[in-house]
């Protein structure tokens, strides 16, 4: 009772009860889901603040830099309130300025901020440790800029923990060490790619979409050999060239710009698949992320070795409390217990949820599918309602948005293009006949409000374009509709076509549209939805696979180095 009074004086917002019970769930450590709208950001200030008290230190650990500024500046006062201290961490603060933010009882910031700082103070340690007093390495010495700058890892906070502890556990954080290319190096780069011009899928290669990845066969290797080089490539190992061109077979096959990479200022920049957002300063590791430069004829980078890493799920295992928060997290649940010790708690709506869903409509085709959502648009700015569509890529979002414009729909885009305008068009989005088409991002962390006209004439209506990868990103997009007891409804469109379809082989994906039987508007039964679901749930399987693999591998390797007496998270550990 003491913080929502802090609350309702310094902000003139108080805690609900279902906030107060999120509030439990999170100070027990556990995930508390809380549907969109509910107010997530206020709720995490309850456990923030008892975990905080000890004088330990509290991480609040948001998707971006907007985010974790904005949740600081909002929620500081009531902190101050309560004679506490803010900190919050942004990409280009110097490290004296993380020190002092990490040095406050809360501090806010993001997943990969926190996560470099603790690997950058593993380096500092291995490197310093042997010569310097640990005095000296927490800045109490002269160099400050050599300074430990995160203190131990005691409580931390997520928001939207779904796509931070579970999407992005795979995602390695890593320090690099720049090897420049020589010659031989960028000629192989180079070579590799128009060499893949010359092979034959299932004869001189195989591609494996479940795995992502291409392999040569025997007869490819003989037709790589007989294949005219270089002379740069003289020096070059058989083994090596192999390798290359495997890489450069999997960046032609395995990703495709504007859905899993874009470009920007001549570099190639990772796009998150569960959010839709540009992961700047991430790259592709053993030589994929300059077959992929190769590919798309830019200047090829350094090549980065490994000095220092960590995987996102196995960073946030090194804390001593952890919790977290989502509107999406039932459907993993076993996964949260069995990864991270950590049970799920349903929390109730403040209000009752009216969302409403419609059937389903599958196509056989990418046309016809995109026609019916034109169509459905147009019905939908007569009764003056605000449309959100979800998107599975950068591609997709633009190619609808070119088809409206054609019939004289204007819309508004949001994806990996335009990420910095985000909190502007998701701050429009719930205005009457207007169109939003978005990727998976949707605005997570911001609320779509509404106007009394589109509340009176049903709401904001989500229509989803594809299925993706896992329910739980299905979920979030269907969540932005409906908050706090508004009215809202969905529906999902689907076609033979669409991108979820593409890790089946693709000689079964053409029998599978050659079967399909539609009727003169294109539409297939609605018993196809079953095939949609069972690809689904192949995926999320094979990623909780991974996911269980990786998690088993790094086990591994960091009792191995703990034997040897070495940092596993340091990959120099022989110099």
């Amino acid at each position: 009772m003491l913080v929502r009074e802090a609350s309702r004086r310094t902000t003139g917002m108080s805690h609900f009860a279902v906030q107060i019970m999120g509030g439990i769930a999170l100070f027990e450590g556990g995930i508390a889901e809380m549907q969109t709208g509910e107010g997530k950001t206020l709720t995490a200030v309850l456990p923030a603040f008892l975990r905080a008290l000890p004088g330990k230190g509290c991480h609040i650990v948001t998707v971006n830099d907007y985010l974790a500024k904005r949740d600081a500046e909002e929620m500081g006062p009531i902190y101050k309130a309560l004679g506490l201290t803010v900190g919050c961490i942004q990409t280009d603060d110097p490290p004296f300025q993380r020190k002092i933010a990490y040095a406050q009882d809360i501090t806010y910031g993001t997943a990969k901020e926190m996560g470099f700082d603790f690997l950058r103070d593993r380096l500092k340690k291995g490197a310093s440790a042997g010569n310097r007093s640990p005095k000296d390495l927490f800045g109490d010495g002269d160099n400050e800029q050599e300074a430990l700058v995160q203190r131990d890892l005691n409580f931390a906070l997520v928001d939207e923990a779904d796509s931070i502890l579970i999407d992005e556990a795979r995602t390695p954080l890593i320090i690099g060490v720049t090897m420049q290319h020589d010659k031989a190096a960028l000629s192989l780069y180079d070579w590799s790619e128009k060499a893949t011009v010359h092979l034959n899928s299932n004869k001189d290669f195989v591609y494996d979409p479940k795995k992502r990845f291409a392999y040569l066969t025997d007869a490819g290797c003989r037709t790589l050999l007989m294949t005219e080089k270089p002379s740069e490539l003289d020096s070059v190992d058989t083994e090596r060239i192999h390798k290359h061109v495997e890489q450069a077979l999997t960046a032609r096959h395995a990703f495709q710009l504007n859905r899993d990479y874009v470009i920007a200022e001549d570099k190639i920049v990772i796009v998150d698949e569960s959010t839709g957002r540009m992961m700047d300063g991430r790259t592709w590791q053993d030589g994929l992320h300059q077959a992929m430069e190769a590919k798309e004829e830019i200047p090829i980078t350094d090549i980065t070795g490994q000095a220092a890493r960590i995987t996102v799920q196995n960073y946030f295992r090194q804390y001593r409390h952890l919790a977290g928060m989502t509107g999406t997290a039932v459907q993993a649940r076993r996964e949260f217990r069995k990864t991270y010790q950590m049970p799920v708690t349903p929390i109730p709506t403040n209000k009752p949820c009216i969302r409403e869903g419609f059937p389903t409509k599958i196509f056989g085709s990418l046309e016809g599918k995109q026609a019916a959502i034109i169509e459905e648009v147009k019905r939908l700015q007569e009764k003056q309602c605000a449309i959100l569509i979800g998107t599975p890529s950068v591609t997709a979002s633009e190619s609808l948005a070119r088809e409206m414009k054609k019939q004289g729909i204007e819309s508004q885009v949001l994806n990996a293009k335009y990420h910095e305008q985000e909190a502007d068009i998701i701050s429009n989005a719930g205005e009457a006949t207007r169109v939003t088409i978005a990727t998976n991002m949707a605005g997570r962390g911001t609320d779509i409000l509404l106007g009394d006209t589109v509340r009176s004439s049903g709401g904001l209506h989500v229509l989803a374009t594809e299925m993706h990868s896992s329910t739980r990103i299905d979920r979030q997009l269907i969540g932005r509709s409906a908050r706090q007891g508004d009215p809202g409804c969905y529906q999902f469109f689907l076609s033979l076509e669409d991108e979820l379809l593409r890790c089946l082989e693709p000689e079964k994906l053409q029998r599978i549209q050659k079967r399909a039987s539609a009727d003169k508007n294109g539409q297939l039964a609605s018993s196809w939805i079953s095939f949609f679901k069972k690809t689904q749930r192949f995926l999320e399987k094979s990623h909780i696979t991974q996911r269980k693999h990786l998690l088993r591998a790094e086990k591994h390797r960091g009792d191995l180095h703990k034997k040897m007496g070495l940092d596993p998270y340091l990959e120099l550990t022989e110099s």
